[in-house]
């Protein structure tokens, strides 16, 4: 890669995320609001989580997709909102340029396997209402942990390629960062070196790491959609449905948010529409997803109403 001529060359040791502007009476209230997202966050899918090992009920290949995925939303805000939360509270903005690189590497795997995760799933739902006389067969629980441990491995690979690219790279154009996190796009554009090559490399990656899970996911929700409407009574129609629903909504949020952020070109987004995009898939959806999946699925209801009677009776033990 070659410099571009005219640059700054002084190289950049550390970036100033500019977040969501310079406005300081807004702080405090951002920082309030973010860190009851947080909390929430945290709250809503350790819950999960628990449930879904605790109770045997729960013991599924779905719900062991549901629980490994608020393990995942867990994992996916504490790579952002931590930084940002302390940014927010002290007014420094500046981050290093090697942990700006960190969260990075870790955000992208993140994501990454989230994208593969919902695929996952569903194929899941897809062998239930399409194949289910041979559902157990074909989704026990080895299946179940390889496509796990083959959508964090396919990530560490793919974005180990693409930090390959990033992080040898030198920083000298600016050391603002309009993002309230480190991303591949507005990191790219500091470089002191040609960014048409990383640009492209950034774009068909992530391009791959999210059509190619989304067309699995539309080929999966084509064959389920066709199988329900097959289904000769209402009641039929409606319980199959459920089944899938929850998922459809959370995969819809998603792929909606990473396509305008990272598949559109980003000269016909503005730089404000794709900050509040990215809260959808970085900050909102781990924290509603918790929400969709419980409020939904009369197994966490009854799950978690049977937590509860378990809790108040052991407080009120003499």
């Amino acid at each position: 890669m070659e410099t571009v001529e005219g640059r700054n060359q002084s190289l950049i040791m550390e970036f100033i995320l500019l977040g969501f502007g310079d406005a300081m009476e807004l702080q405090p209230l951002l920082f309030l609001l973010f860190l009851l997202v947080y909390i929430g966050t945290l709250a809503g899918n350790t819950l999960i989580t628990v449930l879904v090992v605790a109770d045997p009920h729960l013991h599924t290949p779905m719900y062991f997709f549901v629980g490994n995925l608020a393990c995942l939303e867990t994992l996916y805000s504490s790579t952002i909102l931590p930084r940002f939360l302390a940014s927010l509270l002290s007014g420094d903005r500046t981050i290093s340029v090697k942990n700006c690189l960190v969260q990075t590497y870790f955000f992208s795997i993140i994501a990454s396997t989230e994208n593969l995760l919902l695929a996952a799933m569903s194929y899941d739902r897809y062998l239930a209402i399409c194949n289910p006389l041979r559902y157990t067969a074909l989704m026990n629980g080895r299946v179940c942990c390889q496509l796990v441990a083959g959508s964090w491995l396919y990530s560490f690979l793919v974005v180990g390629v693409l930090n390959s690219f990033l992080f040898p790279l030198t920083f000298c154009e600016s050391k603002e960062i309009d993002h309230y996190f480190c991303d591949f796009s507005p990191m790219i554009k500091l470089s002191c070196y040609d960014p048409q090559l990383l640009k492209l490399a950034t774009l068909i990656i992530c391009a791959i790491g999210t059509v190619v899970p989304l067309l699995l996911t539309l080929a999966s929700y084509v064959c389920i959609i066709s199988t329900i409407l097959r289904i000769p009574s209402s009641i039929g129609r409606k319980k199959a449905f459920s089944t899938c629903s929850s998922h459809l909504m959370v995969v819809t949020i998603i792929y909606i948010s990473l396509i305008i952020v990272y598949v559109f070109p980003s000269s016909n987004t503005s730089t404000v529409l794709n900050k509040v995009f990215s809260l959808f898939y970085t900050v909102l959806n781990p924290m509603i997803n918790p929400i969709i999946y419980s409020l939904r699925n009369k197994e966490v209801k009854e799950s978690l109403r049977k937590a509860i009677v378990k809790v108040v009776t052991f407080r009120n033990r003499p």
